[in-house]
């Protein structure tokens, strides 16, 4: 069974350090996750949200969208957890090279980390289709409907939907911090979402670290496994 120790050691000797994670990283901020029993795949709506995060559905139900995005996945008033104030101090000590994350709240940002990977986006931004000017997450909650710039256009936030692609030059990125890390940290996600979950196998280094509530795939090839709250076992973790 994986202790504490363990892992304070394998942090104390780490040099590279590249944290990877998911929605469970964020549910300690009060955001819900997406396949937990009170997740967003359990709730009932008049369409199942991974149609309504389609980018079909954008283009074809834009109203009925933005109910449901401002309602489920817009939270100004969220902040970062221990875990996101953790690697923050990670980064600043230099142990830490880059955070890789499927989430899309900013809260890595907030907390103070500088190189974050997000890979599906941010609610933060948000742009017009037409001439692309910006539009800060606060217009998008307070307005109603479908928001439009000034020009006219339909304005959608900077989050890829189902049937999009990721951004090129972030998935260079992520898999460029991935590849040189000597140790992994993966925490608060399902590795059941691709091609996300697919970045982990580019890790060539030394220790991976496996931090999440229930049962991965990845669980036996994991140098140390914690089925346990993100934050509160990173908090627990000195920093040298």
């Amino acid at each position: 069974m994986a202790t504490i120790e363990q892992l304070q050691t394998i942090i104390d000797n780490s040099k590279k350090v590249v944290f990877f994670g998911g929605a469970g990283v964020s549910t300690e901020s009060g955001i819900p996750d997406f396949r937990s029993v009170d997740g967003l795949y359990n709730q009932k709506y008049d369409y199942p949200p991974e149609m309504i995060l389609s980018h079909t559905f954008f283009e074809k139900h834009t109203a009925e969208f933005y109910r449901f995005y401002r309602d489920k996945m817009v939270f100004l008033d969220k902040k970062p957890n221990k875990a996101h104030l953790w690697l923050a101090e990670l980064e600043k000590a230099g142990k830490l090279t880059a955070v890789v994350t499927q989430n899309i709240d900013g809260l890595h940002q907030a907390a103070g980390s500088k190189c974050v990977y997000e890979l599906h986006g941010s609610v933060l931004r948000n742009f017009c289709r037409n001439c692309r000017k910006f539009y800060p997450i606060e217009f998008i909650k307070n307005s109603e409907g479908v928001p439009h710039c000034d020009c006219g256009g339909v304005i959608k936030p900077d989050v890829v939907l189902y049937e999009e692609g990721l951004d090129d030059s972030t998935v260079f990125g992520a898999l460029n911090a991935i590849q040189t890390a000597d140790t992994l940290i993966i925490a608060g996600t399902s590795l059941t979402v691709y091609p996300a979950a697919g970045f982990i196998r580019y890790f060539r280094g030394d220790n991976t670290i496996l931090i999440n509530r229930d049962e991965t795939p990845f669980d036996d090839r994991a140098t140390l496994v914690f089925h346990e709250k993100v934050g509160e076992l990173l908090s627990q973790i000195k920093i040298n």
